[in-house]
């Protein structure tokens, strides 16, 4: 499984590049893409996220190595040892154990109380968050904007089963819900042409949950804005020449909402990656063994109360985790104002 995770996240990341590519030529993206090589904060902020990407998509690609399989962070740290318990970062010794060792500066933020590295445990963990952005936007998005797509230009009752559907999922709590669907994704096996049967990868059920979830504000916004656009002239236009509706909405509907489908991705990333951590911090969240912000921001709740305090678990992951988030957010921005000057008061 595995495998088919990793297979999932490179097409993912070639779907993305491949949809871009699309538009890319495309005049408003053109003047959006000049708007946005001005955007200094912009650049900075994608320039980060591209690194959060490189390191999650590292920790996917196995080596063979020594005679065993290893991610390509494992093997770039594989001189990093584990320790018998806690060191300080730039610590000279662990101070876990009655006899503490030597390091000579091994460990740059030091290690867990199982003497695992805390940096490589923090690198690891953007693989998670990618798999859960990833895998997720691929269900959400899809979903939102056929929806708000069909609900804004079909309208009728069409309109109305859509905005019913959104509406019933948005009044229940987003966490209870999402509780909700991986207890029940837990039970659920997937039958295999040999009679074995397997259980959906937690990384998945939340993947599957969260998408199921995620979809609602996505939908509403693509619908007021083909609302917007089946008003305009080139619609009625497009009508008079005899389109068809499956011609208008791929050539003229989709590409005059795709903006909004890639700001939406880019902020509704950000809000995936908090979804994990939380989910994983209250317990449902990553399997064990698998290396995860939130998870370990849970182990340090108790590591913040030793004497000494053992602070570096929680800052090295709420670190990394707010970075991401800042850097998403702010890419969101930019992005925005890039495809609509007057976001910005211009």
């Amino acid at each position: 499984m595995s495998a088919l995770q990793n297979i999932l996240i490179f097409a993912g990341a070639a779907f993305v590049v491949i949809a871009c590519g699309l538009f890319w030529r495309s005049e408003r993206w053109q003047r959006a893409r000049a708007r946005f090589q001005g955007d200094r904060v912009g650049i900075i902020s994608l320039l980060i996220v591209v690194f959060y990407g490189l390191v999650g998509l590292m920790d996917s690609v196995q080596l063979s190595a020594h005679g065993k399989e290893m991610s390509m962070i494992e093997y770039m740290f594989r001189n990093t040892p584990n320790e018998r318990g806690y060191s300080a970062p730039y610590a000279d010794t662990t101070y876990a154990v009655n006899r503490p060792e030597p390091l000579k500066g091994r460990h740059w933020f030091g290690t867990d109380v199982l003497g695992r590295d805390v940096l490589v445990q923090t690198l690891r963990a953007c693989r998670t968050a990618l798999i859960i952005g990833g895998l997720t936007s691929f269900i959400y998005i899809p979903l939102g904007t056929i929806f708000g797509i069909a609900a804004g230009y079909y309208k009728r009752w069409v309109d109305d089963v859509i905005q019913y559907v959104y509406s019933t999922l948005a009044c229940v709590p987003g966490i209870l819900l999402l509780i909700a669907i991986i207890m029940v994704l837990e039970n659920v096996n997937i039958p295999l042409w040999n009679g074995d049967t397997i259980q959906i990868p937690r990384l998945v059920q939340m993947s599957l949950a969260l998408g199921i979830t995620s979809w609602v504000g996505l939908c509403r916004l693509i619908r007021g804005d083909t609302l917007r656009q089946v008003e305009r002239p080139y619609v009625e236009a497009a009508r008079a020449l005899g389109q068809s509706n499956w011609n208008i909405i791929t050539r003229h509907i989709l590409p005059n909402v795709m903006h909004l489908v890639l700001i939406n991705f880019v902020l509704g990333f950000s809000g995936l990656v908090m979804s994990e951590a939380i989910l994983s911090y209250i317990g449902i969240g990553a399997p064990v063994g698998t290396a995860s912000w939130g998870t370990m921001i849970d182990s340090a709740r108790m590591e913040l109360a030793r004497e000494p305090a053992v602070w570096w678990n929680f800052t090295a992951a709420a670190g990394a985790l707010f970075f991401l988030v800042l850097s998403l957010n702010l890419l969101g921005d930019s992005l925005r104002r890039a495809f609509d000057p007057r976001a910005s008061g211009k």
